[in-house]
């Protein structure tokens, strides 16, 4: 069979080696293409791999062996299922190979709204702390997390191991899910609207679909406690960004840390990226070297299974390969 991974670059940047795949047939690696370049790329290969590219309706059309599809990641929002599924296309993904690595930033994330680590450092930097008596605690903003309420929406694997390290420092953490994890005995569930009404910080664990996109906007906001601050470690295109800039701006929301956006990398005028008490990183949560390790370890283990049995492993569209 013919392999072909559209973006390779961003899941292995030349710390880890594809070589892997040679034992399943040809293969060829890009580092990034654009969704204008994919068809011509993936003329005559059975096996797609793609982060960000788009796989389309009319790219299946114009690469009729396409027979496999998947996803360097757990999100699968840049392929058309649809499509896919009624062309007999199985599409695949990657779950819970980074769900150590996105709880751990979503915590870290937690912990960076309420501790104001960068202005301790400063304090002791600039000389703040240097022959004066006392502490110089009323220049930071330090709030104790135990006996607040953390909120989820979405509580699979990542959001309850985010609710087992968020009750160990005390919190109360309360869900919103379509699915329940079998580690949630931290966790009380009640629906969206409750959740968001009474949790002070509210950190984001659902997929990107229909129902959830621009789900934080101005009025789910309006029903969220005053200056309750927001966490997003699952995909952008969740918030409508201006009306969460507009909320951080007039204080609404006291903070939020971002992990991922509606189009990355970002644009230059992405009113989240000047907006007050805002902190944007790179979409990082799930690529430490360990969870791309794992990864490569699903990939090649998925691909064995399609080689042997014509049916990948995760499958979550055109389950047969046939269609249905």
């Amino acid at each position: 069979m013919k392999i072909v991974i559209l973006d390779g670059f961003a899941v292995n940047p030349g710390d880890l080696d594809w070589g892997f795949l040679a034992k399943y047939g040809d293969y060829e690696v890009f580092a990034k293409t654009p969704d204008a370049e994919c068809a011509a790329k993936c003329k005559g290969a059975e096996v797609i791999f793609t982060n960000r590219a788009k796989i389309t309706a009319a790219l299946l059309d114009e690469c009729p062996t396409i027979k496999y599809v998947s996803a360097l990641g757990t999100g699968f929002d840049m392929i058309d299922t649809d499509a896919c599924r009624e062309r007999g296309v199985q599409v695949v993904n990657i779950p819970a190979y980074s769900t150590a690595s996105v709880a751990q930033l979503a915590i870290q994330m937690l912990l960076a709204l309420y501790s104001d680590l960068d202005g301790m450092r400063n304090i002791v930097r600039d000389g703040m702390w240097t022959g004066i008596p006392g502490y110089p605690y009323q220049n930071v903003n330090y709030t104790e997390l135990d006996g607040m309420t953390l909120g989820l929406i979405g509580c699979g694997g990542i959001g309850s191991r985010v609710a087992r390290i968020a009750s160990a420092l005390g919190m109360n953490v309360i869900a919103a899910t379509a699915h329940h994890h079998e580690d949630t005995e931290y966790v009380k569930f009640l629906t969206v609207d409750e959740v968001r009404k009474r949790c002070d910080v509210l950190s984001l664990h659902c997929p990107l679909n229909d129902s959830t996109r621009g789900m934080v906007d101005a009025e789910f906001i309006s029903g969220m406690k005053h200056g309750a601050k927001l966490i997003n470690t699952s995909r952008g295109a969740v918030l409508n960004e201006k009306d969460v800039a507009d909320a951080l701006n007039s204080g609404r929301l006291s903070g939020a840390a971002l992990d991922v956006l509606a189009v990355e990398p970002a644009l230059p005028d992405n009113p989240l990226l000047k907006a007050k008490n805002c902190v944007v990183t790179p979409h990082i949560a799930w690529a430490s070297k360990a969870a791309r390790i794992r990864l490569i370890k699903v990939i090649d283990s998925s691909l064995d299974s399609y080689a042997r049995t014509g049916k990948g492993q995760n499958i979550v569209a055109g389950c047969d390969g046939s269609g249905r």
